[in-house]
């Protein structure tokens, strides 16, 4: 299956810059908006095809995200070109020189501490990004998302070498991208709006409010394809989908002694953890973890992780430490939380990150103008 680290180098070739591969077959366009709807995933467009016709009209397959299926893991595999296991950004939280990243705020998890002095994000994700790769060739890049973003570690990290637009509202950004897209004879804009995704952790994905918000995301995307100049196309696409998990799902790290044995950090997720264990610790962690956890979850060491390909066909070295000693991907509907550490993401309704289609499955949407 075609994956989310496909989508940028497609774009890229498509207008002609230099290094693209366009296995995915995209349309080529002088003007691209490469649109990200943070939640949007496959199995839920789906579901919900009433609340999005425009999207939906649109609908052929999906693509994966990669793992984990977390937006700071989809967005570096965006931004990059590449999965995980190169990139190396593995998830929402995971270890780094000793600290527990949190990626998306690049800060100390639990803590808030600023780590980009510390972590420096351009050294913590090397990689050149299809931006600067852009940019290199001569094509003008924009960024139209939050302005909270446009110093952001993981923008640092995954998204350089483009112009950011800082926006308010979605009628700001549906006014910026236009803008861009006429502004230029040839152009990459990059669009992020999150506010599904929130509703979705917050009420459910398929609750009243994620609804009247996915309808809202229906009637931006439309309004942007309808506005695309001559020669420019619209390429709509997500981070991830998502599960619901209930009362009865919740296994909590905090209070299961278990769970804790042997464990000194615990990075990603509820719905995909990260252990980093006590020297000789492994065995006994895995069986902890298996005995508490049976069918809930898969507990592998990280090595049989790699082996199945989770974070993609290669490894490399300076990302091997930053996945856990063993990796914990939930089943069903289950969540690993920490009701004292984490107790705000431990209320969440929704959640994200694991194996399972609902949460990998993505669409990979395009309406083009070549009037």
């Amino acid at each position: 299956m075609h994956t989310l680290a496909e989508v940028g180098p497609a774009v890229l070739a498509g207008m002609g810059v230099p290094g693209g591969a366009n296995g995915l077959g995209l349309p080529g366009a002088r003007k691209v908006c490469l649109l990200v709807v943070d939640g949007l995933g496959w199995e839920l467009l789906r579901a919900h095809t009433r609340d999005a016709p425009f999207l939906a009209s649109l609908m052929q397959a999906p693509i994966a995200s990669g793992f984990p299926s977390t937006t700071a893991t989809s967005l570096a595999s965006l931004g990059t070109g590449r999965l995980s296991g190169e990139h190396g950004v593995v998830g929402y939280t995971f270890a780094v020189d000793g600290e527990l990243l949190n990626a998306l705020g690049w800060h100390r998890q639990g803590e808030g501490l600023d780590l980009r002095d510390r972590l420096v994000p351009e050294k913590v994700q090397p990689e050149r990004t299809v931006f600067e790769q852009a940019v290199e060739a001569g094509v003008p890049v924009q960024l139209v998302a939050p302005r909270e973003i446009e110093a952001s570690g993981l923008t640092r990290a995954v998204l350089r070498g483009g112009e950011v637009r800082g926006v308010h509202a979605l009628g700001n950004l549906i006014s910026q991208v236009l803008h861009a897209l006429r502004e230029h004879d040839r152009i990459l804009c990059y669009a992020y709006h999150a506010d599904l995704d929130g509703l979705g952790h917050g009420y459910g994905p398929g609750s009243d409010a994620w609804c009247y918000q996915l309808s809202v995301i229906d009637h931006v995307a439309a309004t942007i394809a309808n506005g695309l100049p001559r020669d420019a196309m619209l390429v709509i696409t997500a981070d991830h989908g998502m599960v619901t998990a209930g009362e009865q799902d919740r296994i909590d790290f905090d209070t299961e002694p278990d769970l804790r044995d042997g464990v000194r950090m615990l990075g990603g997720e509820g719905r995909v953890r990260y252990l980093y264990v006590e020297a000789g610790a492994v065995d006994e962690v895995v069986d902890n973890w298996r005995g508490v956890l049976g069918d809930r979850a898969q507990v592998l060491r990280r090595q049989q992780a790699i082996d199945q390909g989770w974070f993609g066909p290669r490894v490399a070295d300076r990302v091997l430490p930053r996945i856990g000693d063993v990796v914990v991907a939930a089943q069903g509907s289950s969540v690993v939380v920490r009701s004292k550490a984490e107790a705000r993401l431990s209320r969440f309704v929704g959640h994200h990150g694991s194996l399972s289609d609902a949460e990998r499955l993505v669409p990979l949407l395009v309406a083009a103008n070549g009037s």
